[in-house]
């Protein structure tokens, strides 16, 4: 590693705030997410959240925020007095950026505790809504709580309430999903009003209930028939493809906390299992490189905790291992990067991965540019397969 080439003050700087409950547990999500007790802590979490955060200040010194996520769970459980304070608190502690995109997921069936303008006075400006379908059939099979009435109806609340940017989640090859359905999906999300696109394919993963008894999925050609069809709607109303599952709409812009993951930008994390990731230079007590770290994974054990033993697993990442780390991220994104990108993110010289670049340009695979790391439009089809060069 060449620390001169890190310099923290010019890395963009994001925050991730974990909140961990559902009204119930879908059997797809293998996410940090836990049913919600009948009492719900909310007055001790939001507490426990800005006791983290304070614990954290240390670490980043006078670097200002440039994007928030509020992610979870349903973090639209959270009663808006709850945000208002949590907000309140945390800029007591941080320094927000004065244009800071502050993003909030929300559920169609979880949104009773406040009219939409709410979110807007607090200061959040852009809404992630998990709607996943429209199709009754397939919301029964997932699990959600909402019908697609609450869905279309979420939508349009929030683009009447002054949200001019409101992505919608969906995922396609659902079980016995046919080109049809999964087009209409995006079609009805469109028609609602959002203006940004989160569209992926439902996978397996362990320890759920679709792990445990598998679903019946539609078979490669339908898969194919999806992707082709489904692309062909999103790019005839003006939507852009900037990364694997992300579509920006023509009136909106992409989302500048995930393309700050994607860019190997730094991002601080409070909440239950949260995960962060921060660069260090001249610090008083951290070798200069890049450091991972996660929060108590369950909400108990987070509460009980107070300030710094929230925080486990802060590892500084091997120099050999960065650039898969870099890659894994930014090969993600449709454009690529910039080849400067790699080195002031990483702190490695971009000749550090000829080996793997160059074989990789000569396949057609990544674009043959000096200027630039990028996918070729065939490469950005086999997105893992680039990864994994870079082991």
């Amino acid at each position: 590693m060449h620390p001169d080439l890190l310099d923290p003050a010019h890395i963009p700087l994001s925050l991730y705030i974990h909140i961990p409950w559902c009204v119930k547990k879908c059997p797809y999500c293998d996410f940090n997410s836990h049913a919600l007790p009948n009492q719900a802590p909310f007055d001790s979490y939001v507490e426990a959240l800005l006791s983290d955060a304070l614990s954290q200040h240390s670490l980043v010194s006078n670097r200002q925020i440039d994007t928030v996520f509020i992610g979870g769970g349903t973090p639209s459980l959270l009663p808006i007095e709850s945000f208002a304070r949590l907000f309140d608190g945390l800029r007591l502690i941080y320094h927000f950026s004065p244009d800071c995109e502050v993003t909030l997921e929300a559920n169609p069936g979880a949104l009773e505790h406040s009219p939409f303008d709410e979110y807007l006075k607090i200061g959040i400006n852009r809404l992630s809504i998990g709607v996943q379908s429209f199709d009754h059939s397939a919301l029964k099979v997932l699990g959600r709580i909402h019908n697609p009435d609450q869905a279309s109806n979420a939508i349009r609340a929030a683009r009447a309430a002054g949200f001019d940017r409101v992505n919608a989640d969906l995922m396609y090859g659902l079980p016995n999903q046919d080109p049809l359905k999964a087009v209409n999906d995006i079609q009805a999300a469109i028609d609602a009003g959002a203006t940004h696109l989160s569209w992926y394919q439902l996978t397996i993963e362990p320890n759920t209930a679709f792990y445990r008894t598998p679903p019946h999925l539609p078979d490669e050609e339908v898969m194919a028939q999806i992707e082709t069809l489904g692309r062909d709607v999103l790019t005839k109303h003006g939507f852009s493809n900037y990364e694997v599952s992300a579509w920006c709409g023509p009136n909106d812009a992409p989302c500048r906390h995930n393309l700050n993951y994607w860019q190997f930008g730094d991002y601080l994390a409070i909440g239950a299992g949260a995960h962060g990731k921060l660069t260090f230079k001249n610090h008083p007590n951290h070798q200069d490189g890049i450091y991972r770290y996660q929060k108590s994974r369950l909400p108990k054990d987070y509460l009980s905790f107070e300030d710094a033993p929230k925080m486990i697993n802060f590892e500084r990442i091997a120099d050999e291992n960065l650039p898969f780390e870099f890659m894994m991220n930014a090969l993600r994104l449709k454009d690529g990067v910039g080849a400067d990108l790699f080195e002031t993110r990483t702190g490695l010289l971009i000749s550090t991965i000829d080996n793997e670049l160059l074989p990789l340009q000569h396949q057609g695979l990544m674009v043959s540019d000096p200027l630039r790391i990028a996918p070729t439009p065939l490469g950005f089809r086999y997105v893992n397969h680039l990864v994994s060069q870079f082991i």
